[in-house]
């Protein structure tokens, strides 16, 4: 695990692997376009005051995420120094955005994995800044290699070929007696290991997290953090008439669970409940997906982790909200006593469900766990699923849809997730497309038109959501997992997508600023 520290030390003096400084485009200089970033004065005047000289002979540009290395001047302790791009310059007086901050903080961190300890000279105007970078730089230490043959060393946290994460990062120009300052690394800190949490348990092969082994960590964590937690078996669900879980898990081996992981605040005036879509693995059921798309589906649980690690995050933070999660955990799975396309499910609201893909399953087991939030009358809903290949073909496989059943709500999430540097956007709920989900047997379809299926895919979830309560969906089935390559601080494999906008949302609904 990756340590944050600040520290007022001077970057020559400190002893490191090494100095990380940030560079930018900017107007064209005496010697060229390449401009040094605040924080990285000590390292330049070493330098004569043309290391933007040396780094532009080196080929460097200032794009966002470059990084170019060299050999530390003369007098310093650390051996190495690390320059990252951070974009365009910022107009004077005004201060680098936290998104490009975060970014070029992962982007060094990832270099230098296999490093002890490293110091980041990056612009820190405020302590924001200091937040900012210091979960990119713990974001992108992020590795995940438990299952390679050395790995497991005890500590060692390295793979075949592969190296250890960066062990320590020191933010340079930080006031550690600062009480801002301190509570955003305690912040950054906190928020950034729960999100490697979620990671951790994106990237666990689905033979080692099955709905029981998820419920079996929940309870490890509800015990560690003071949370409360409630595990409902296929026994409980049974009795309690939740259907759509149930319908989705009868055709796996590993029967299906609802946890519900409680956080509560002696001082809290709102309650915020959260919904995640917990499917351990997705084959598609009876109505199996082809070949090609079967590879990651073990992500298909990236809702449920990104609600646990908030929760979490939220205990963590001694945030002055209720925080309620909902993780509705099955495994999708043909066999013969698995849901059929033409079956009705009875739901925990009481409404029937004709199935008529058992592969749009995510929205069965999302209705009950709804509902069973709903009935708490908590002052706000959000769930979070990886829930319709539609919205990856809307949004791309960076940035998450929004829906919601007020716009005011919708907005204000949308601006949440903006702050902290999420990608979304807000999606519509046309009511036309309602209609196509009516089924000739039961109250409800849990399919509609082909075309807008992420959209009809909101509104069937709306259904469930009860009368008076701001709810909104968070459709993350394209930035929840990589497959390409890493960028900034985001890594191949589980991303963690959403646990950041749903701490943000509970600390604007602690503060009374939640729409």
């Amino acid at each position: 695990m990756t340590a944050l520290t600040l520290s007022t030390a001077g970057a020559p003096g400190l002893r490191a692997d090494a100095i990380v400084v940030g560079v930018a485009k900017g107007s064209a200089s005496r010697s060229g376009n390449l401009v040094v970033a605040p924080g990285a004065e000590a390292v330049d005047a070493a330098f004569d005051g043309k290391l933007a000289d040396v780094l532009e002979t080196l080929g460097a540009t200032g794009a966002e995420g470059e990084v170019t290395k060299l050999p530390a001047p003369s007098g310093f302790k650390a051996p190495l120094v690390l320059a990252v791009g951070l974009g365009t310059q910022p107009a004077k007086d005004a201060g680098y955005d936290g998104e490009a901050l975060r970014r070029a903080a992962g982007a060094a961190a990832r270099a230098l994995a296999g490093a002890k300890k490293a110091a980041f000279a990056l612009p820190l105007t405020d302590a924001a800044d200091a937040g900012a970078v210091g979960e990119g730089a713990l974001l992108g230490a992020y590795s995940f290699d438990v299952y390679k043959e050395t790995a497991q060393a005890k500590g060692a946290g390295k793979g075949r070929g592969g190296k250890a994460p960066l062990a320590d990062v020191v933010l340079l120009g930080g006031k550690p007696r600062d009480k801002a300052f301190k509570a955003a690394v305690e912040r950054a800190t906190a928020v950034a290991e729960e999100l490697n949490r979620a990671r951790d348990l994106i990237n666990t092969p689905p033979n080692d997290l099955n709905p029981a082994a998820f419920a079996a960590i929940a309870q490890d964590a509800a015990k560690a953090h003071g949370l409360k937690i409630q595990v409902l078996d296929e026994k409980a669900l049974a009795k309690g008439g939740y259907g759509g879980i149930l319908g989705v898990g009868a055709g796996s081996a590993s029967p299906p669970r609802l946890v519900k992981l409680s956080y509560t605040s002696p001082k809290a005036k709102k309650h915020l409940a959260l919904v995640g879509k917990g499917i351990t693995y997705d084959s598609g059921g009876i109505s199996l997906k082809p070949a090609g798309h079967n590879e990651t589906m073990k992500c298909d649980m990236s809702g449920a982790a990104a609600v646990f690690a908030a929760v979490v995050a939220a205990a963590r933070l001694g945030l002055e909200v209720n925080v309620t999660g909902w993780l509705a955990l099955a495994e999708n799975m043909p066999s013969g006593s698995a849901t059929r396309p033409g079956d009705v499910l009875r739901m925990f609201s009481g409404k029937t469900v004709e199935v008529l893909n058992t592969d749009a399953e995510g929205r069965l087991v999302l209705a009950d766990a709804l509902w069973a939030a709903s009935l708490e009358k908590p002052d706000a809903i959000v769930d979070v699923a990886t829930l319709t290949g539609a919205m990856m073909l809307a949004l791309g496989s960076r940035t998450f849809g929004i829906m919601a059943n007020d716009d005011a709500f919708r907005t204000a999430v949308h601006e949440a997730a903006q702050e902290v540097g999420e990608e979304s956007w807000p999606m519509p709920l046309p009511e036309h497309l309602r209609k196509a989900g009516d089924s000739a047997v039961a109250d409800i379809a849990n399919m509609g038109e082909r075309m807008g299926g992420g959209l009809f895919a909101g509104l069937f979830l709306r259904e469930f959501v009860g009368e008076g309560i701001p709810w909104a969906h968070l459709d993350i089935a394209g930035p929840a997992f990589n497959e390409q390559g890493p960028f900034g601080y985001t890594p191949k494999g589980g991303t963690g997508c959403a646990v950041r906008t749903l701490v943000r949302l509970a600390e604007l609904t602690a503060a009374g600023d939640l729409g």
